[in-house]
């Protein structure tokens, strides 16, 4: 086999047998060119061991206070490291946790064990600290002080205030009344620390501050006032670092509710005799016209994602189901770009058939929003006030009997308020918010029908246009 090299390719090589530059084979043009090609190379690979380095000293030195604060003393059974073998499921202990969240008045001299994320820790003195937990949307104040009586020594304290934030801890000690009402946290009881593990120990800087993440506009522009400059977290860091954001207040509401609300969803529906079904989502055609969808090859066969299951809901019905629901993925490849539109979402979709006329779906509609409407009232204060704190909005109104407004009635509240509209027109995005406050003006309610009594369209449904 003849196999033959440029003057150029031979000099190179010589050059990397040699590891030099300096005296290269060829022309000062091969080398310049080796020479800078390796230079930048060199520079990434040095930029890569400087970084590796710098997390190597940070972990060092973590576990160098982490041991220094664990040296041995009278108490040292009471805090540290949690062995990994001790969360492999090996044993069952038989502990039980408390949630923050149950942490009242009422239990006020009750010893607990509560596990949670390290929120805040503040060293007060050698011999006291204050550490805030976190366990989802609730926190509790934890008390640390070094003393014989309690079994906490110095070392402890030590311990405590070297964590990073965010790592999961389980903590253990006595409920008791603060003599002032706490700011900082949402249960007014505080818990004196008898013990303290670290089950999950936090990297020392994250990618995002959950202070940060969770403050509200009103906090932005209050600091702006003052002339002090906050760091907002954006959108793409919150995606890039999912796994963190969630642990906000705020987003933790979100998800309740949204599970509320599925729940809640299907619970009334399967009381009013509609049955559950599950339809497919990879599908060889389009499931619904006027919206694009998203197209795939599936063993070199097309296919796309599912639009709508409109198709299977009327089938059902044809089947002789009369009443069907279902909770699951849309896929819409909407070219679009706003809070109309959305590639893909989780649909509340029903149908059933009609005796006679389309109010009685409206009236199914109509008692399933407002049943939904008074559950999140009833049952999802903390979450909705929680929400309020970081995204301020009005309570929803709703009558008990739903208000029906006629196609012609709208027209004119719109007409009144100096809008006009074509005769049997549609109404665009701005017209719909413009009625929706109208009517909550007028009557006192951002949920109602607007019946098109006079024209030959379907019934449309609007509620919360504000």
């Amino acid at each position: 086999m003849n196999c033959s090299y440029s003057p150029l390719t031979t000099a190179l090589k010589r050059m990397k047998r040699s590891g030099s530059v300096s005296r290269p084979a060829v022309g000062k043009s091969a080398a310049s060119i080796y020479s800078v090609a390796r230079s930048k190379k060199q520079q990434k690979k040095d930029a890569r061991k400087a970084e590796k380095a710098e997390k190597a000293a940070q972990r060092q030195q973590q576990r160098q206070t982490a041991a220094a604060a664990a040296e041995e003393g009278p108490f040292a059974a009471n805090y540290g490291d949690v062995p990994v073998e001790d969360v492999q499921s090996k044993a069952v202990s038989g502990r039980s946790w408390t949630k923050v969240g149950d942490l009242d008045e009422g239990a006020a001299g009750r010893a607990v064990l509560v596990r949670g994320a390290a929120q805040a820790i503040r060293p007060v003195s050698k011999k006291m600290a204050f550490v805030v937990l976190r366990q989802s949307m609730s926190t509790v104040q934890c008390v640390l002080v070094a003393s014989a009586d309690a079994s906490v020594s110095m070392q402890m304290v030590k311990f405590a205030t070297a964590l990073s934030k965010e790592s999961i801890v389980d903590v253990e000690g006595v409920v008791s009344l603060p003599k002032e009402p706490l700011k900082a946290t949402t249960q007014q009881v505080e818990i004196q620390l008898r013990k303290i593990y670290c089950v999950n120990r936090a990297t020392p800087t994250l990618p995002i501050n959950l202070e940060d993440a969770a403050r509200s506009e009103a906090e932005f522009e209050k600091a702006e006032q003052v002339g002090e400059k906050l760091v907002r977290v954006g959108q793409d860091t919150r995606l890039n670092y999912r796994a963190i954001d969630p642990r906000t207040p705020s987003n933790q509401a979100v998800f309740r509710i949204q599970c509320q609300v599925g729940n809640k969803f299907g619970e009334y529906l399967l009381s009013k005799d509609f049955v559950g079904i599950h339809t497919p989502k990879l599908i060889a055609g389009s499931s619904e016209g006027g919206a694009a969808v998203f197209k795939l090859l599936y063993n070199g066969q097309p296919a796309c994602l599912a639009q709508s299951p409109q198709l299977y809901k009327q089938m059902a019905i044809c089947g002789g189901f009369e009443r069907v629901f279902e909770v699951g993925p849309v896929f819409r490849a909407e070219n679009s770009n706003t809070h109309r539109h959305l590639c893909e979402f989780v649909g509340l979709d029903a149908e059933m058939e009609i005796k006679e006329h389309y109010f009685e779906v409206c009236d199914i509609i109509d008692g399933l929003f407002v049943s939904i409407f008074k559950h999140l009232t009833t049952n999802c204060k903390k979450e909705l006030e929680t929400i309020n704190g970081q995204y301020p909005f009005e309570p929803l109104k709703y009558l008990e009997k739903t208000l029906k407004l006629t196609y012609e009635e709208g027209i004119q509240m719109l007409k009144e308020a100096g809008t006009e509209i074509e005769p049997m027109g549609d109404l665009n995005t701005e017209a719909e918010k413009k009625l929706g406050r109208l009517v909550r003006e007028k009557y006192g309610t951002d949920f109602f029908h607007f019946v098109p009594l006079s024209c030959g369209c379907t019934s449309v449904l609007h509620h919360a246009m504000l």
